[in-house]
């Protein structure tokens, strides 16, 4: 409790910029890892971070509105929450250190509300899940955030969030049918391969259009 305490006397000044997540895709600079980037809402910063597979699968599961044969970890960590009546408020992104981002979970219950620590990876699994709101403060958009023109920012229409798997791999789905794509998208639906899952569904949207 003496953590929570300070701090929240810390970051009480600080004003909070709410971000939402705009894309999920492999990693570039790191092999076997993601990317998650937050956007700034109603703004043009970006705040790329590196996470793991399985994270990232969690994401995008929550993401695509997909149903897992089994509950994954955060599934049962919302369902262990709602059934004690435990509320996810928001999640924040509270600092920077050595390239490694730290983040808190704003839980309130019936008559508490707590901060408890959290990865980042982690947090956003749960906020997306909970449909709960994504902050951060200034001096992490400062130093890790990067400043999209108004050109490239505006591609993204609000709502929508881009998920791509590895590079290259949409051409191979254009070279695929329809059926094939369906076919596909079931096959890695039953491996639990959801980056790849979301990126044939978003081809096979674009067929119908």
């Amino acid at each position: 409790m003496r953590f929570i305490t300070i701090s929240r006397y810390l970051f009480a000044g600080m004003k909070k910029i709410e971000l939402e997540i705009v894309a999920l895709s492999h990693s570039i600079t790191q092999t076997h890892s993601y990317a998650v980037v937050l956007g700034e809402v109603n703004g043009l910063r970006r705040l790329p971070i590196v996470i793991g597979g399985f994270e990232a699968q969690a994401i995008a599961v929550a993401l695509e509105r997909m149903q897992p044969s089994r509950p994954l970890t955060h599934d049962l960590l919302k369902n262990f929450m709602n059934a004690f009546t435990v509320d996810l408020q928001e999640i924040v992104i509270s600092d920077l250190q050595e390239g490694i981002f730290y983040s808190k979970l704003v839980c309130i219950s019936e008559h508490d509300t707590v901060e408890i620590d959290s990865r980042t990876s982690d947090a956003l699994a749960l906020a997306v899940r909970f449909g709960c709101p994504i902050y951060t403060y200034e001096h992490i958009l400062e130093n890790a955030g990067i400043l999209m023109d108004d050109t490239t920012a505006g591609k993204k229409k609000t709502g929508t969030v881009t998920t791509t798997a590895e590079p290259g791999s949409r051409d191979d789905l254009t070279g695929l049918s329809l059926e094939e794509l369906n076919t596909l998208l079931n096959e890695v639906l039953e491996q639990e391969d959801y980056i790849k899952a979301a990126a044939i569904r978003d081809e096979i949207k674009e067929r119908k259009k």
